[in-house]
């Protein structure tokens, strides 16, 4: 039988929460709606300091986060007209704060209490499906390609490349066992360099048209693909950690400030290289097309360097699949609670590097009946 399930998903970029309302029939999928919903400036800020917070700011700020999701969770259901009761569970990713799968004591924190969310909504919540990847000794992520597989995998090799804060993809096709990483930054640094040039008016850069008028720098271009994270095998995963602020003046220097449409025309042009070159560094089989998702998906420049540089693969937004591309990852968490709440496996060892497959997320139960 059918199931409605919302999946809430928050990037690395701070800028919003992304939610989605899908009908799931077997390996059918139907989006009914979304939206996505901005932070307000203030909780942005918050969070983009979050990891200089106390544990008392950190635990009302989890609790907080729960809130806005539910709130944005009954939202989201009323302008679609679909009751609360309709819906089977909720998949929330949680604000992730922290992520470190390789530290001495690997560890990731996701805010957002899925029990706040369940309290509120009335409608049974999965959250934390990180943790349990990671307490299985795997990276915690890529998640996602546990759905790629499930609707994208049947027929040619194909890569969905989702671009968020961070950059993943997943290979899958007939035939193909499916791998799946970050390929490296992904709108990070783009939204680090806008900001830079609109000295903090703009979060983004719209449509990539700020990136045009900015020279790429290749000698950076081909010092950034020396980081170490670029050689390394999968599975991986990155993030702020990583391609952050620091970084940025690290390889930039001066010209940061000096000449910041350079530095946002650059890793613009780095982040179309970095998934090009992952590509060839480590997929045994060529897509035959690139299935884009997420913010990056509508930033022209972004995409026209990635078209280039992929040539003659064909590079399509996943809106031509039924999917928004906001709403990718969204319904992909949705698909994992529904898997979670029946008990099922919803992740793929081999992409997490899991020694064991499992359930992922912690289920707090909605309204009693």
């Amino acid at each position: 039988m059918p199931h409605l399930a919302v999946g809430l998903m928050f990037g690395t970029s701070c800028d919003g929460v992304s939610a989605a309302v899908a009908r799931f029939y077997g390996r059918r999928v139907r989006v009914i709606a979304e939206r996505t919903t901005p932070y307000p400036a203030v909780l942005r800020r918050r969070l983009a300091r979050a990891g200089a917070l106390s544990a008392a700011e950190i635990s009302s700020l989890n609790m907080e986060l729960g809130r806005l999701f539910a709130r944005a969770t009954l939202q989201l259901l009323r302008a679609a007209r679909v009751a609360p009761s309709r819906v089977t569970v909720i998949g929330s990713h949680g604000h992730t704060v922290y992520h470190g799968p390789d530290d001495p004591v690997p560890s990731t924190l996701q805010l957002g209490d899925p029990a706040v969310i369940a309290q509120r909504t009335g409608i049974a919540t999965v959250g934390g499906f990180r943790t349990r990847d990671i307490a299985a000794g795997g990276q915690g992520a890529p998640l996602v390609p546990y759905f790629d597989e499930a609707f994208f995998g049947h027929g040619p090799a194909r890569a969905l490349q989702n671009i968020g804060g961070i950059a993943n993809v997943t290979l899958v096709g007939d035939g193909i066992d499916t791998i799946a990483f970050d390929t490296g930054p992904g709108n990070c640094l783009i939204d680090l360099a806008a900001a830079r040039v609109s000295r903090g008016r703009l979060r983004y850069d719209a449509g990539g048209q700020l990136a045009l008028r900015g020279r790429i720098d290749y000698r950076t271009v081909e010092r950034l693909w020396r980081l170490p994270y670029f050689c390394r095998t999968p599975p991986k995963s990155t993030g702020r950690e990583l391609f952050n602020e620091a970084l940025l003046r690290h390889v930039f220097g001066p010209r940061v400030t000096r000449a910041p449409l350079d530095v946002l025309a650059t890793v613009t042009y780095f982040t179309a290289y970095s998934i090009a070159e992952s590509y060839r560094r480590f997929f045994r089989r060529h897509p035959r097309e690139v299935i884009v998702s997420g913010g990056g998906a509508r930033n022209r420049t972004l995409m026209d360097h990635l078209t280039r540089l992929l040539h003659p693969v064909l590079v399509r937004p996943i809106d031509r699949y039924g999917i928004p591309s906001q709403a990718k990852e969204p319904v992909a968490f949705a698909y994992l609670a529904l898997r979670a709440l029946q008990g099922r496996v919803n992740h793929l060892p081999r992409t997490t590097g899991a020694h064991t497959a499992c359930v992922l997320g912690v289920l707090a139960p909605g309204a009693p009946r």
